[in-house]
């Protein structure tokens, strides 16, 4: 068949609607430090500030009276997270030296590891490896992990403001000043309709951004700082259902093999949730070279298999989601995460171990390493100003942090990582560029080693770069009683966008230009929510379907922030 490059008809980034060179509006909202994105990162980071301002308040130090602020695009905390999960607890316990576990907001603790080799039919059981055993870890919902993070936050008197996404950077000589949000109550064609509210400027010496997987805001200032990495981030997309089950299988289980051939990296997950709860998924590396790839179509294929069906006999899906996945590692990491009156944490940076299938304790640590540079930065300005060293001595006091004084955010950061299994295991994602088998046999040496093999970098392209020259056929996935549409699961989501929004996707390589047929249905497959279709020649987007996991932006269509609290609005994901 044709070969396709989804990069040739992929738009540019629309990296002048991100970025504004603007000084924030003499009405805005005034914080000394502001995180965009209320996950498990700019939460974290919140906490630690704050933890920093309190003890600074009892002894009169220069962070006394730090305003924090944290900006989050859904209508409540939790609403856009969503993960597996299973929690390794190290960064609780350094927010929290005083809480037992018992108090973290966990679902409960890992009681085995079990991995299984799939067959249509069949399973066979493998030996764990060491990358994926989970003993004191637990699992848990990370929407509740982030509604209680975001309590410990307003105790210590963060400012908690939901609803308001972060739709441009506001930059002032080179420096990050704040940030503008996105208007609400636009009509379809973006003009002011009932129950409009105008855009809010937050202004900041300090920015972190922790928007999560594809932030459009870092995106934005690593383009315009030329901020490249040794490879480009790749992603993967994950589609998870929870589900109320009779008999919730007792060990955490992951697969591999079928329903995926032997050219698309990935694998499902089940994991019993406490009670009778079971959550299930499928990731898949959005560089399979399939033009059909249809990871929420696989998920239903997945459970056609007689183990799954077992665990979901008799039961009720209650709630379903999909979000992308940074997978590069390593050597994806930004070569800087640092600048003037910014810094970029979490998901946003690509601190996510594949390997070991794990991202929510290297958000966090990244939110409190984050914190604890700021703390620094502004402890020595503080100090500097009050001590009347004149005008080199007050550099930075009253305006946006410089680069120089958060750069030790950048260093702490690789410190931590680099005796870290997200370093050992750098090159673990990319031996599977050479197939399901050799990669695996290359990931074996690689444990072996302790990642010393093969010696060097394994490169790797962009996923949008990649050739789609195959076909997967997936006409019979949705043969089974377990099985939903897309349109079911997108009101499985809670997602409560309204019809009449304007789009925030865009789809086209130049403006007024036409998606080809063969891209439109690259885009309609790959869409877990059927945002995306392909009617006869022409693309049909129907926006108002999106929740927000940014797998399109990933080979085309670009997303843009929209309303405050559209999207989904997930409770127990």
């Amino acid at each position: 068949m044709k070969q396709l490059i989804p990069a040739f008809e992929q738009p540019p980034l629309p990296a002048g609607r991100f970025i504004v060179e603007e000084d924030p509006d003499p009405e805005a909202v005034p914080l000394d430090v502001l995180f965009v994105g209320g996950g498990p990162a700019g939460l974290a980071g919140a906490i630690r500030l704050a933890q920093l301002a309190a003890r600074d308040r009892a002894k009169g130090g220069p962070l006394a009276d730090l305003e924090i602020g944290v900006l989050e695009k859904s209508g409540e905390l939790g609403e856009h997270c969503l993960s597996g999960a299973v929690v390794n607890p190290g960064a609780f316990r350094t927010l929290f030296p005083d809480l037992d576990e018992a108090d973290f907001p966990f679902r409960g603790r890992v009681a085995g590891d079990r991995v299984l080799l799939l067959t249509e039919r069949g399973k066979i059981r493998l030996p764990t490896p060491p990358s994926m055993r989970n003993h004191g870890h637990h699992v848990a919902s990370i929407c509740e992990i982030v509604r209680w993070l975001g309590g410990q936050a307003e105790a210590l008197g963060v400012n908690v403001f939901t609803g308001f996404p972060a739709d441009a950077l506001l930059m002032r000589g080179g420096q990050v000043v704040g940030v503008r949000t996105t208007p609400a109550g636009l009509d379809r064609e973006g003009n002011p309709a009932a129950g409009y509210m105008p855009a809010t400027d937050l202004s900041a010496r300090v920015t972190v951004l922790a928007e999560g997987t594809r932030g459009p805001l870092s995106q934005a200032w690593l383009e315009r700082e030329g901020v490249g990495s040794a490879n480009p981030q790749i992603f993967a997309l994950g589609v998870k259902e929870l589900w109320e089950v009779a008999d919730p299988p007792g060990a955490v289980t992951h697969t591999m093999g079928w329903p995926l051939p032997w050219d698309a990296f990935g694998g499902s997950f089940i994991y019993p949730m406490g009670g009778n709860l079971v959550s299930l998924g499928l990731v898949v590396g959005l560089d399979a070279p399939y033009v059909d790839l249809d990871v929420h179509a696989l998920l239903q294929r997945f459970k056609h298999h007689p183990f799954v069906r077992g665990v979901l006999e008799g039961g009720e899906l209650v709630e379903w989601g999909a979000k992308t996945i940074p997978e590069g590692g390593y050597h994806a990491i930004p070569d800087r995460l640092s600048g003037d009156g910014l810094l970029i944490a979490g998901d946003a940076a690509g601190l996510v171990d594949v390997a070991s299938l794990k991202g929510i304790h290297y958000a966090m640590r990244s939110g409190v390493l984050a914190a604890e540079a700021i703390g620094r930065a502004l402890s020595d300005l503080g100090e500097r100003a009050s001590g009347g060293e004149g005008a080199q001595g007050r550099e930075g006091s009253d305006g946006a942090v410089p680069a120089a004084r958060l750069a030790s955010y950048d260093a702490a950061l690789r410190e931590s990582l680099i005796q870290d299994p997200l370093y050992r295991n750098r090159n673990q994602r990319l031996a599977f560029k050479s197939g399901f088998y050799a990669g695996g046999v290359k990931a074996g040496l690689m444990q072996a080693t302790g990642g010393t093999f093969p010696g060097a970098r394994i490169s790797s392209e962009s996923d949008a770069a990649g050739p789609r020259y195959k076909r997967l056929g997936l006409d019979s996935a949705y043969d089974s009683e377990h099985a939903v549409t897309k349109v079911d699961a997108v009101f499985r989501s809670g997602n409560a966008t309204r019809d009449d929004i304007p789009s925030h996707l865009l789809p086209g390589p130049a403006a007024g230009a036409e998606v080809s047929p063969e891209m439109a249905e690259i885009y309609a497959s790959l869409c877990p929510a059927g945002v995306y279709e392909r009617d006869g020649d022409r693309l049909v987007v129907n926006a108002p379907n999106c929740i927000d996991c940014k797998a399109t932006d990933v080979l085309g269509p670009r997303w843009t922030p929209r309303e405050g609290g559209s999207g989904p609005a997930y409770k127990r994901m």
